[in-house]
């Protein structure tokens, strides 16, 4: 992992590729916070809290301290009992590490076996970013996280195949038990209606061709309503509100990552023209396209 060196220092995003540490094994990396300071410490590119865009998967949690961590344009708290998961394109934002003390997960997403990468929803683009955890889970968690480090940081005197199969299982069952929190008896499990997960799926594949909640529900055979009504109970917001959020977040990622114009981001997002792109993203950010590709690409977040 080379989180502090970016692949390029273009005036988009960089996008950092994933690199095994001298003798690790490929596809993973298990680091203590400790591990990460000093190698902050030890960069000389100064990149460190610039907004990065891996390929691959971040998995941070907390024994002590409090991060502050930005993901998709998001500032997110990381404390003692919470995950934070930034998975491959997102774009994320380091705050100081001051003295917190815990376990990062590097993995490509090739890495998890293709039943774990399915049971655990690795590809999932709606997945939360922060997961909070509590008694037996939390326990559970923190003993898988620690066996994963152990056997990372003690098996280079195995077979390079056997460590590779032994880290894989390991870093499965914590994938798995962290998408698969155990439910109180009596209780029901929270997963999203089969409406909802349609929809969302829909928004993912027609988003740029149609923000018009009238055209989903045509094509999913239900009515706006029970659109609107699935959505809201699954993911807080309408059936409007929930497109919306998907072609603002896209247009941040754009803004971010590439040099494209507003007038080519605004065909891509399927506006009529630049200017009708530049008023939906002020109504919905209260900024305007150049000045967010300004601020993002010169902000550093150190809250």
């Amino acid at each position: 992992m080379r989180a502090n060196q970016p692949q390029a220092s273009g005036t988009a995003i960089p996008e950092v590729p994933f690199t095994a540490p001298p003798g690790g094994p490929a596809g993973v990396e298990v680091m203590t916070l400790a591990d990460l300071r000093a190698r902050r410490a030890a960069a000389t590119d100064g990149d460190f809290h610039r907004p990065q865009r891996p390929a691959f998967h971040h998995l941070l949690t907390l024994e002590r301290g409090r991060l502050r961590h930005t993901v998709d344009f998001t500032a997110h708290t990381v404390e003692p009992g919470s995950w934070l998961w930034v998975r491959p394109g997102q774009v994320q934002q380091w705050g100081e590490l001051g003295d917190a003390d815990g376990t990062l997960v590097l993995f490509e997403p090739g890495f998890p076996d293709p039943a774990t990468v399915a049971a655990a929803r690795l590809d999932d683009p709606f997945a939360a970013a922060v997961l909070h955890t509590g008694g037996t889970d939390r326990e559970a968690l923190l003993h898988a996280v620690r066996h994963l480090h152990r056997e990372y940081a003690s098996g280079a005197d195995l077979p390079a195949e056997v460590r590779h199969a032994l880290l894989r299982h390991l870093l499965a069952a914590l994938l798995l038990r962290l998408a698969h929190p155990a439910v109180p008896c009596g209780s029901a499990a929270s997963e999203p209606g089969e409406t909802y997960r349609r929809f969302r799926q829909a928004v993912e594949h027609h988003f740029t061709r149609t923000r018009r909640v009238e055209d989903y529900a045509r094509l999913l055979g239900y009515s706006p309503r029970t659109l609107s009504r699935a959505t809201l109970a699954a993911a807080g917001v309408g059936a409007k509100e929930f497109v919306d959020r998907r072609a603002v977040l896209e247009a941040k990622r754009l803004l971010a990552h590439s040099d494209g114009s507003a007038a080519r981001i605004a065909d891509h997002l399927g506006f009529a023209d630049a200017a009708n792109f530049a008023k939906f993203f002020h109504q919905r950010t209260g900024t305007t396209p150049t000045a967010f590709r300004a601020a993002v690409r010169g902000g550093v977040d150190r809250r």
